[in-house]
């Protein structure tokens, strides 16, 4: 009987420090979030490079669809940039395409988008198909070994980030969201 108090203590004391240090590491990202939406590049973004608001974004360089030219992402840069996960077999990939070639008409003087296939699943002839079908005209990257699926932790299509010029993550969108949405994100980017 002493001995399974002592265990529910241990694992009371445990669950409450886990919980204090969940809670303390929140707060330190709400105050980074928070500095860092007002302009100002905050001083306690980790280093380390993480695929998730007010972090860094891994860097990675990928080959463009028809192999000519290399894509180089993470990093500071002179435009914002729009990640882009997809794959030709994804029907919300499909359904958010004309939000993507509209942004990047719309912005193209203030942002990059880079739309990066999940080639490691899909077919590179499907990925051409998709491309042209879409008529996108935004740079299209490969990703066969899966290496920056990988570093942005991605598992679902489609995934975007939007990055500052600063090279940190400000906006990790799951899913597809309305056009509104994006204008709001990317505003609040751009303007910073």
């Amino acid at each position: 009987m002493k001995r399974n108090i002592v265990i529910l203590a241990l694992v009371a004391v445990a669950v409450i420090a886990v919980w204090f240090w969940d809670s303390s590491d929140k707060g330190k990202q709400d105050q980074a979030a928070e500095s860092y939406a007002g302009g100002k590049l905050a001083e306690d973004i980790p280093a380390k490079p993480a695929p998730k608001p007010n972090h860094y974004a891994p860097s990675v360089s990928l080959a463009s669809l028809d192999g000519t030219t290399s894509y180089d992402i993470g990093g500071k840069r002179d435009k914002v940039l729009i990640i882009n996960f997809w794959a030709a077999w994804c029907g919300p990939c499909e359904e958010e395409a004309p939000d993507l070639k509209d942004i990047f008409e719309t912005h193209k003087d203030k942002l990059d988008l880079y739309a990066v296939n999940a080639t490691k699943y899909d077919k590179l002839r499907e990925a051409k198909d998709f491309v042209k079908e879409q008529q996108i005209v935004f740079p299209v990257m490969t990703d066969p070994k899966g290496e920056a699926l990988d570093l942005y932790k991605v598992t679902g299509y489609p995934v975007s980030f939007i990055v500052d010029r600063n090279g940190v993550i400000r906006h990790r969108i799951e899913g597809i969201i309305d056009r509104e949405q994006w204008e709001l994100y990317l505003q609040d980017v751009i303007n910073s």
